[in-house]
């Protein structure tokens, strides 16, 4: 597979951001679940990838990126990420909305137009939603942090980031004023005090999608 095309991006990408925040590897049921694929589409495409010598696969077992394929899959991510920032920046949209409209663009941008606008937005380190944006060699800015709902009470810190798996949630969150940078202290599981000192319940599915850090501030 000398060049990727739209289809094998979209499995290097979401390999990649299965283990971006947990260590466990995805297997190619997990993938097939998240890409809404069949299985034997992920089999045939595992084939070509593990191939082109992007990743690495036993017989009913995980899969893993190569260090090409984590490279080719950063790229991919590193385009959406900037996409959706300027689409929230630029272009008014809500951080809910720009998901599906980044799926679309990070296949078809040119490399110049994409450093263009990463230029205009003074190479921001993080998307709309926390999570980190590769550079151009492919490594990451880390922070660590832990899942809202694995947090014991008395957990202080910043929220991190927030999955956009699910636009609700973050409709709803941003409905409250709740998003990356600011600042919660765990009183019981779920029940958070911000910085602002309001106090809130959220729903477990937010608590599934908040990643809190202890540090005081998140990285610029």
């Amino acid at each position: 597979m000398k060049h990727t095309t739209p289809a094998s991006e979209d499995y290097l990408k979401t390999i990649y951001a299965h283990t971006e925040w947990q260590s466990e590897p995805i297997t190619p049921k997990a993938l097939a679940t998240r890409l809404g694929v069949a299985p034997s589409s992920v089999t045939e495409m595992v084939k070509k990838l593990a191939s082109a010598g992007l990743i690495t696969h036993v017989p009913y077992g995980p899969l893993t990126l190569t260090d090409a394929g984590v490279l080719r899959a950063t790229a991919v991510v590193r385009r959406h990420r900037v996409i959706e920032t300027w689409l929230v920046r630029e272009m008014g949209y809500a951080w809910d909305q720009v998901h599906e409209e980044a799926e679309v663009l990070e296949h078809s941008i040119s490399d110049r137009l994409l450093e263009a606008i990463n230029a205009r937005l003074g190479y921001p380190v993080r998307d709309p939603h926390g999570d980190p944006i590769p550079l151009a060699d492919g490594s990451s800015p880390r922070q660590e942090a832990i899942l809202l709902a694995e947090a014991a009470a008395g957990h202080s810190g910043t929220i991190l980031r927030v999955s956009d798996r699910d636009p609700a949630v973050l409709r709803e969150l941003a409905a409250d004023g709740i998003g990356p940078g600011v600042g919660v202290t765990v009183l019981e599981p779920l029940i958070l005090r911000f910085s602002d000192g309001r106090t809130r319940r959220v729903t477990p599915l937010a608590g599934d999608a908040i990643w809190v850090t202890q540090d005081a501030e998140l990285p610029r």
